[in-house]
């Protein structure tokens, strides 16, 4: 059985025997659904991706951006060109005119991306981040990245139901809530919320990026990507990301948790 959470997050009821205290019983437990989306670009193959239903045009607009294959102003023609007999979409085409199409075409992914990595299938295994060093003018105090983490808590009612998914919010200049968004893969909730603010003219108002879970070279690439010159998260960062943040302008926190916090770079 599908259940549908605010009319847009999709949870499947399954049957599971519950083991605690020495007793077993029968339980209805709600888990996060995960299926795949296949996107085209001018009705060409460009990727398939391991995602949860819901917010596929924020999603697909995310990952143009992050893969450097659409940076425009204007906002692609996106059409829905199947769905399942669950009522949820399978499959999507973008439409973008030809000269408009930029370098990251030619990188495109040869497998399928999965929930837990979203450099997964590139054939470009080179890692690289070209342009200039974000220069952040605005500084943001330990306490207020604290009270992000709250509120995108607040937010997170599919985690809340099935405890499998994860989030990522981002915060304008102003620290209010611009957009939080889940996925059963971290980089897909990424995409979903820098792809809802491109679609809403907004991205360029971020501030902060905050993620659930680890920091990975795939999360400070969407970051950075997006321009946005803080990320944080509740766990821990990898060596690589630590090295690019450095690089390229980027504040990175990491344990950011109750009333702790470390700053990397």
């Amino acid at each position: 059985m599908y259940l549908w959470l605010n009319n847009y997050i999709l949870v499947q009821i399954v049957e599971a025997i519950k083991y605690e205290n020495g007793i077993f019983q029968s339980v209805e437990d709600a888990l996060t659904v995960e299926e795949m989306l296949s996107i085209a670009i001018n009705g060409n193959p460009y990727t398939i991706t391991m995602r949860s239903p819901g917010f596929e045009e924020a999603l697909t607009r995310g990952i143009l951006l992050s893969e450097d294959v659409y940076h425009g102003n204007n906002h692609p023609i996106f059409s829905v060109i199947e769905t399942n007999q669950k009522g949820y979409i399978t499959k999507v085409n973008v439409a973008i005119p030809q000269e408009e199409i930029e370098d990251g075409i030619h990188t495109k992914r040869n497998l399928m991306s999965v929930t837990s990595c979203g450099m997964c299938g590139k054939e470009d295994t080179h890692l690289e981040l070209a342009g200039e060093k974000l220069t952040p003018k605005i500084a943001l105090a330990p306490a207020t990245i604290l009270d992000f983490f709250q509120k995108m808590s607040l937010e997170q009612k599919l985690f809340k139901k099935t405890g499998g998914s994860h989030a990522a919010a981002i915060f304008d200049t102003n620290n209010n809530l611009q957009v939080a968004m889940e996925d059963i893969g971290r980089h897909n909730a990424v995409d979903k919320a820098i792809g809802s603010l491109l679609l809403k003219n907004e991205l360029s108002n971020a501030l902060c990026l905050i993620v659930s879970g680890r920091i990975s070279y795939e999360i400070v690439s969407k970051c950075y990507k997006a321009k946005i010159p803080y990320l944080a998260a509740v766990s821990a960062p990898s060596s690589l990301a630590v090295d690019f943040c450095k690089e390229k302008g980027i504040t990175l926190l990491g344990f950011c948790r109750d009333t702790k916090l470390t700053q990397y770079c």
